[in-house]
């Protein structure tokens, strides 16, 4: 019996609605790959040195690189560990960690502060070092801030409709404060290996990164007027910016995680040597233990 012009259709919207299901979850399923981080993805990872025991946090290169700029900030002010721990929990919060161009009304960038409460102009707020810097500003007039719990902290200079929201992100804020204050040596590493290439990098734009994150000083005046060919730029750790170590390791841990943006292949420090293929490993030759270098892709 041939079947009927309904019965037709109704087949062939059968096999629409069936594509569509099977599509829609094909997506789904990318998009979960995607964010957790699919194996061969580009990623970052904090936590306990030379693979040990403990707890971990794992996220994109895009999001350590925006970790380190509002550590650099922070240090750079001569804030302690704590203040850079509640901004990283805060932005993790706030924009998790990306840089971006909405929220909600006007708010915009890594901790989404508004032009119309006078946080800035939106080009200034799009900024990371700027938007860190008038986090810290605010931060550092809330009394007794180190002292506070960090979702109180956060919320003196956030005021926002969560005040609680910030509490979950504290764990992950200070594994990532004490690597990126140097504090936990070769404890953040980033795989890259997958990225597709971006051409050889550039000294000076690794130095203008340098200077725009941790200020004019950070470098002396031979590396600063380098040559714009180099392919490696050298950033001595001196005894004027606190323990030499920490320092060390704040600035070595800041090129891990600006590698991506910057196209560094390896960076180097104090006997230790870091790959994007191999994460970090003792160095045969053993770099001196008062500089940073960092080796540009070529």
């Amino acid at each position: 019996m041939p079947r009927t012009a309904s019965a037709s259709r109704r087949s062939r919207l059968f096999r629409v609605v069936a594509a569509f299901t099977v599509l829609v979850a094909l997506a789904g399923y990318l998009a979960v790959q995607y964010l957790s981080g699919y194996k061969g993805a580009p990623r970052c990872t904090v936590g306990p040195a030379d693979g040990g025991e403990g707890r971990t946090y794992e996220l994109s290169p895009d999001q350590a690189a925006n970790a380190a700029t509002i550590s650099a900030v922070g240090l750079t002010r001569g804030l302690p560990e704590r203040a850079v721990t509640i901004a990283l929990a805060t932005a993790l919060q706030e924009s998790a960690l990306r840089n971006i161009d909405h929220g909600d009304r006007d708010s915009l960038g890594l901790f989404q502060q508004r032009p119309s409460q006078g946080w800035g102009k939106p080009e200034q707020i799009m900024d990371p070092v700027y938007s860190a810097g008038k986090f810290y500003e605010h931060l550092a007039e809330v009394p007794g801030y180190s002292r506070l719990p960090l979702t109180v902290a956060a919320q003196r200079v956030q005021k926002s409709g969560f005040p609680q929201a910030y509490a979950k992100h504290e764990p992950d804020a200070t594994l990532l404060s004490a690597a990126l204050t140097g504090r936990a040596p070769a404890s953040l590493t980033c795989s890259l290996s997958t990225r597709p290439a971006a051409g050889p990098g550039d000294a000076a734009e690794v130095r203008a990164d340098l200077v725009h994150a941790f200020g004019k000083g950070v470098l002396p005046a031979t590396e600063s007027a380098g040559a714009a060919a180099a392919s490696t730029v050298s950033v001595p750790v001196r005894a004027g910016d606190g323990p030499a170590s920490r320092r060390g390791w704040e600035l070595a841990h800041w090129a891990v995680a600006r590698a991506g943006a910057l196209r560094i292949d390896e960076v180097s420090y104090d006997g230790r040597i870091w790959t994007s293929d191999t994460g970090w490993r003792t160095e045969r030759s053993g770099s001196a233990a008062g500089t940073v270098r960092m080796r540009l892709a070529q």
